[in-house]
């Protein structure tokens, strides 16, 4: 992947190679679809996340 697709959190478009500044994009990812689908991904990977923060605070001490 060079510059990889983009997706743009602050108008919601898709991007080829960083165009807008950091804070406003979330990637790399390797095709255009998979980048339009980063809310969905980004939502998926935060609940990953979040369960595993919850699995780690109920393992015993």
């Amino acid at each position: 992947m060079t510059d990889g697709y983009w997706y743009n959190l602050r108008t919601g478009e898709v991007e080829h190679g960083p165009e807008s500044p950091s804070l406003d994009r979330a990637g790399p990812f390797e095709t255009a679809d998979e980048a339009a689908r980063a809310p969905e991904i980004l939502r998926e990977r935060a609940k990953a996340w979040e369960e595993d923060e919850r699995r780690e605070e109920e393992w015993p001490d």
